[in-house]
């Protein structure tokens, strides 16, 4: 057996471990889906307790009053929780919409925090620890500022919490509102449904786990309060936190009936950047809690570090490693007997993803069209492919500001 042999079996092996991990939590996602689509969300438990949501906004003139006027609506009691939107920094005309949104509805309790540069202007995870501070309630709500909910949103997730005192967050989901913009927002529509809900449907189905998205979510103030805020240094600051509340002993529930709509990158530039700041943030998560593979009290999150350290490292060498000796087998310079198995292999993986994707997508309701078929096909051979790209140009950078010693720059993402 040749060296290019080893290597190509070694990338065919990792690739397809984590393939059936993915078909794993699709199954396990999708049960879930089913189990829960006939069950009523249970009633909130006792008096509903006085929740804190924080809208964190810098130069979102373009969003933040549809987004505010949203959160005003929300089907829960109005006496029982108060909005406050963190103005970062901005030098739109954020501060003179918020301003004319608080004259409107006197009556609510709408603070508006207006930072300068020398407060503020530090990404998101500054602008809640300076939001928390003006905080009242028990319980703690986190919506981007492009977010419009829907008006049982925040009522499922208090009454999820309310019902179990070893949940120490319940998430939502998000969903893309401009998703017909064009193709790539179709994709990204794609991405969201299939890899990042009904993965978190399957985590939580088989292991009773998830990670906190940016938005829709909910948690309680006595965990904010022990961990000391949110880590200014990390630009994934949800994923993050997630980590720091399962070490605390608490659980995250997902509830996907809890819904709230955002606005998606619209051209790939603006789509880059953003991706590469989720990469880039989750390296830094993942590097800063590899010690708790070995820590007695990090049982829960052992799953989570393994499986992101594979797909930012594992599979992304794997993927690179395979593709880069197919092609140069092709052309000749390398030779290797297990090419046609590995073209074979890759054929049916291909395969899977397209059965798969399309399986996750007839759980949602109007997503149930034959044309995500050739969507997907298409995603496959372009989106999935800059994937690589963008979590190897997060590897690069996050390495570049290590040797460096440069801190990270939250990068904010543009609205249309």
């Amino acid at each position: 057996m040749t060296l290019a042999d080893i290597l190509m079996l070694i990338a065919v092996i990792c690739i397809w471990s984590l393939l059936l991990i993915n078909i794993i939590l699709i199954v396990a996602g999708y049960l879930y889906y089913m189990q829960i689509e006939n069950q009523p969300v249970p009633p909130i438990k006792g008096e509903p307790p006085f929740v804190s949501i924080m809208v964190p906004a810098h130069n979102e003139g373009k969003v933040i009053t549809q987004t505010v006027e949203s959160l005003l609506a929300l089907d829960y009691p109005h006496d029982r929780y108060e909005i406050i939107v963190i103005n970062d920094n901005s030098s739109d005309n954020s501060r003179e919409l918020l301003a004319k949104l608080q004259a409107k509805y006197p009556e609510r309790q709408l603070i508006v925090l207006n930072t300068d540069a020398v407060t503020g202007g530090k990404g998101k995870s500054n602008a809640l620890n300076l939001g928390f501070k003006l905080s009242r309630g028990e319980l703690i709500a986190i919506y981007d500022a492009d977010n419009t909910p829907e008006k049982k949103a925040l009522l499922y997730l208090v009454a999820e919490i309310t019902q179990d005192p070893g949940l120490g967050a319940v998430i939502g989901k998000f969903r893309t509102r401009n998703r017909n913009a064009n193709l790539l927002t179709r994709f990204i529509n794609i991405e969201t449904l299939s890899f990042q809900w009904m993965a978190q449907a399957g985590r939580w189905k088989l292991f009773k786990l998830c990670t906190i998205p940016g938005t829709n979510f909910l948690m309680r103030r006595e965990i904010v309060e022990r961990i000391g805020g949110w880590d200014v240094k990390a630009i994934a600051e949800d994923t993050e936190i997630s980590f720091r509340i399962y070490l605390m002993g608490y659980k995250i529930k997902f509830q996907p009936k809890s819904v709230t709509w955002e606005q998606e990158p619209q051209t790939v530039k603006v789509w880059f950047k953003q991706r590469t700041r989720w990469a880039k943030g989750n390296i830094y998560v993942i590097v800063k809690n590899i010690p708790l593979l070995f820590h007695p009290d990090a049982r829960r999150i052992r799953f989570d570090i393994c499986y992101f350290l594979s797909i930012y490292f594992l599979l992304l060498t794997s993927l690179v490693m395979s593709d880069l000796l197919l092609i140069l087998h092709a052309l000749g310079y390398v030779s290797t007997t297990i090419a046609s198995f590995s073209s074979f292999l890759w054929v049916l993986a291909i395969t899977l993803f397209i059965v798969g994707t399309f399986i996750t997508l007839i759980t949602e309701k109007g997503e149930m069209r034959l044309s995500n078929v050739w969507i997907i096909v298409l995603m496959y051979v372009s989106y999935c492919q800059m994937w690589m790209v963008v979590a190897a140009y997060g590897m690069y950078t996050y390495l570049k500001d290590v040797i460096f010693k440069r801190e990270a720059k939250w990068y904010k993402t543009e609205r249309f």
